[in-house]
Formats: C-alpha cells, sequence, structure tokens
C-alpha cells in the first residue's frame, strides 16, 4: 500500500477502494501492505428464539505463507489517520461484499467501527451508504459496533450514530462493562444492542456478587431499551449464567468459533433447546431457596400473627422464629409502610453485626412502602410471600424477606421477617 494512495484518500469512496478486494470463487479478499485479508463470520444466537439471529464479521490476516497474522499487529500498521481510515473501511466493504453473497435474507451482519475512527471521518460517513447501494445489502440488516473506548469528540460520535440509523441501520455499543464503560455513552447514544464484555462473565463464574451485578446490569439496560448481547460465552455453566441474567441473545466458542470458510456456516441451530431444558431443571432444584422458606417458615409465621392477635407482644409472638439460625430479624408495619416500634433481632444477628452500619441500625418508625414485599402483603392480606435476595438496608447484608398482612381490630398490619440469604438452604 502506498502512502501517496492513503495520502489522497482523507474518506476512501467505494469506487477507490473496489480494486483492493478480488473474488476468489464465491468468497472475495482484500490486499492491504502485502497481506490478504479475509472475512470470518461467528453466529449469534437469540436464546429465547433457540437459533441464529446474526453474525458478527472479524478480519483475518494472512502473509505471503498462508500464515495467520494477529489482527492487534494489523491494526498497528497503519502510519496515519487516513490509512487507519482506510483500514477501517476496507475491512467493513470486504465483509459487506462477502455477506451479501450468503444466501440468508434475514439475519443481522453486525460490523465493528473504533470511536477513533468514527469521529476522524466525515461524520456523514457517505462511504457506507454508497457500499450498501452498491452491493444491495439492506441497511436494516446491519449491525453498527461502536467499540467502547473513550473519545475526545462525542458530539461527532452522536452525529455519525445518528446518521447510521437514519441510514437503517441498528446500532452497538461493544465491550461494554470493560476499560472506559459507562451509562453515559449508553444515555447519548440510545444503542439498539449492548453487548457485555466477557470480562463480566468470567468475574461472574467465580464470584456470586458478580453474578446478581450481571443480572442487574441486564434488567437496568432492558429498561434503557437496549436489547442485551453477552459475548465470550465458552463453557456450559457460563451459558446458565447467560441463561438467568437474562440476556437476549449469546456469542462464543462454547457454540462455535469464527469460520472464514463462509460456504461451510453453520446453519444448525445450537443446543439451546437442551441448555433451556437443563436450566428449568436447574431452576426447579435451587429456584426458588424461595418457596422451601415458604412451606418450612409459614407453620411459625401464622402462630406468631395468631399470637400477636390474642394480644401477644412481638417479643412473645416471634419467639420461636427469631430462634431459627436462618432467621435475622423481624419487625411490625402498619398500613401506610411505617414501622411500628423497632426491630427484634435475633441473638445471632446481634453477635454478628458490623459495627460499621450501626447508624442504621435503628429502624423504629422507618417507612418500608417503597418495598415491593410490603406493597404485596398490603395487596394480598393473610397471603405469605416472599422476595429474592436483595441487600438488606438495615445491615448491609444480603436478606430475603418473608412478610404477611392480617387484620387486627379492623387495622391491617404487616409481619415481616428477613432470613439471611446465605443460610436460605437451611431448612
Amino acid at each position: 500500500m502506498s502512502h501517496s494512495l492513503t495520502d489522497m484518500l482523507p474518506a476512501p469512496e467505494v469506487d477507490l477502494l473496489s480494486p483492493m478486494l478480488s473474488q476468489q470463487g464465491d468468497m472475495w479478499t482484500a490486499d492491504f501492505r502485502g497481506l490478504t485479508l479475509r472475512t470470518a463470520l461467528q453466529p449469534i444466537y437469540s436464546i429465547s428464539h433457540k437459533r441464529t439471529v446474526g453474525y458478527e464479521a472479524l478480519i483475518r490476516a494472512f502473509d505471503n505463507d498462508n500464515s495467520a497474522v494477529l489482527p492487534l499487529h494489523l491494526f498497528d500498521l497503519p502510519s496515519s489517520e487516513a490509512e487507519n481510515l482506510l483500514l477501517d473501511r476496507l475491512c467493513r466493504y470486504l465483509h459487506v461484499r462477502n455477506y451479501s453473497g450468503i444466501k440468508d435474507q434475514l439475519n443481522w451482519l453486525f460490523l465493528n467501527v473504533s470511536p477513533r475512527v468514527v469521529t476522524s471521518g466525515n461524520h456523514s460517513d457517505s462511504f457506507f451508504g454508497q457500499l450498501l447501494k452498491k452491493t444491495g445489502l439492506p441497511a436494516h440488516r446491519i449491525v453498527m459496533e461502536i467499540v467502547e473506548q473513550p473519545t475526545d469528540d462525542p458530539a461527532r460520535l452522536r452525529d455519525t450514530v445518528d446518521y447510521y440509523r437514519e441510514l437503517g441501520c441498528l446500532t452497538a455499543i461493544d465491550d461494554f462493562g470493560a476499560g472506559h464503560s459507562n451509562f453515559e455513552r449508553i444515555w447519548n447514544l440510545s444503542p439498539d444492542i449492548v453487548k457485555l464484555d466477557r470480562s463480566l462473565l468470567t468475574r461472574a463464574s467465580n464470584d456470586h456478587r458478580a453474578r446478581q451485578i450481571l443480572n442487574g446490569m441486564v434488567a437496568l439496560l432492558h429498561q434503557s431499551g437496549c436489547l442485551v448481547l453477552l459475548e465470550g460465552v465458552e463453557t456450559r455453566d457460563q451459558v446458565m449464567i447467560a441463561i438467568d441474567a437474562g440476556v437476549d441473545f449469546v456469542q462464543g466458542f462454547y457454540f462455535q468459533r469464527p469460520c472464514i470458510n463462509l460456504g461451510e456456516l453453520p446453519h444448525a441451530p445450537a443446543d439451546l433447546e437442551d441448555l433451556l431444558t437443563e436450566y428449568k431443571k436447574r431452576k426447579q432444584i435451587t429456584q426458588d431457596p424461595t418457596r422451601q422458606l415458604v412451606n418450612f417458615f409459614s407453620g411459625p409465621f401464622e402462630r406468631a400473627i395468631d399470637r400477636l392477635r390474642q394480644g401477644a407482644s412481638m417479643q412473645q409472638a416471634c419467639t420461636t422464629l427469631l430462634e431459627h439460625p436462618a432467621v435475622s430479624r423481624c419487625y411490625l408495619v402498619d398500613d401506610r409502610g411505617v414501622q411500628i416500634a423497632d426491630t427484634l433481632v435475633s441473638d445471632f444477628t446481634i453477635r454478628n453485626q458490623d459495627p460499621r452500619f450501626r447508624p442504621l441500625e435503628n429502624t423504629a418508625s422507618a417507612d418500608w412502602f417503597r418495598q415491593q414485599y410490603l406493597r404485596q402483603a398490603l395487596d394480598q392480606p393473610d397471603n405469605l410471600h416472599v422476595t429474592t435476595p436483595y441487600l438488606c438496608v438495615t445491615g448491609a447484608y444480603m436478606c430475603v424477606t418473608l412478610s404477611l398482612a392480617y387484620n387486627h381490630q379492623g387495622t391491617l398490619k404487616v409481619l415481616c421477617c428477613d432470613i439471611l440469604a446465605n443460610a436460605t438452604q437451611t431448612p
């Protein structure tokens, strides 16, 4: 690649790049700095649909001996911003040319573009519109992936993302959860899809708390209007984590490695049917330690309420509950969600209280109406409700809460009992 050519191409157009591509049978390759560039495609699966919904295009480079060159080394070759832009667009040209020849009229093609290239090029990127017109690939089948990296020109980045959206493409944020990730970019760019970095999955594989954070992040992204893709799935257990987290799409070596022989792309569905069946079985077993809790504690809970109706004090009514090693505390709430008197704390909890959270211990007159378990109990009196594990604000530990609303002398009250989450298997 001569420097004179790159100097002429601050924004390479399709016809100027076309001579750099050549066709070999049904596939196209490109030449750059003496290297042969090929397209590799990796399937992306929808868990709910149990099938492929797209492919990520990845560049593969080979030298004159047909030995593979690491992508990292390939992208270190450009010596100027113009050449960097050229390489980026050459790769996209190659991928679109190859994908438009595949007999697939439905699925998405995911294309990578870095913020540095986006903000250094013309914000309208007329090149890409020309490319789609030349190849006949509909814009709605393209997902433009913006790599999660810092950029000095967020306004131009936003303009460019808007342009792709106006073309009819979908947009995605790639590698979210690593490096410079933050929700500011989600709010600014409003992507259709967010690809979570595999580091999140690696952490979640080894740390239960990280798994809860992953689940919460997926829920927050969904509330932000984004579909969620988890990449880097390599083991069966990681598939289970992905399914449980509620992500929409998965991608990784467990399902399929990137394939450069595009004529032999796997069209058979992944074993998602079996994986979902296994997940359901696992869920029934561990699922709900919450169901086990209801079954185990319903008797003592109802006896405590009977005693309260008969005029017993909270201390007298809840003695049996508080003696159980999994029970952290019991408290009574009125129909407005305001706590009546202070909390009764088990001896075990008293012995293990963290003095750093002492300012949170006194909960007399605390208002719990925002808590779902409280509203559910008030809406459905005489039914015992149980939460999933959550962070208890009174001691910053994970717990589940049992709650039951009952009438006493014409007034609705709610008895609540917190149980240590790491003890939910005790029954």
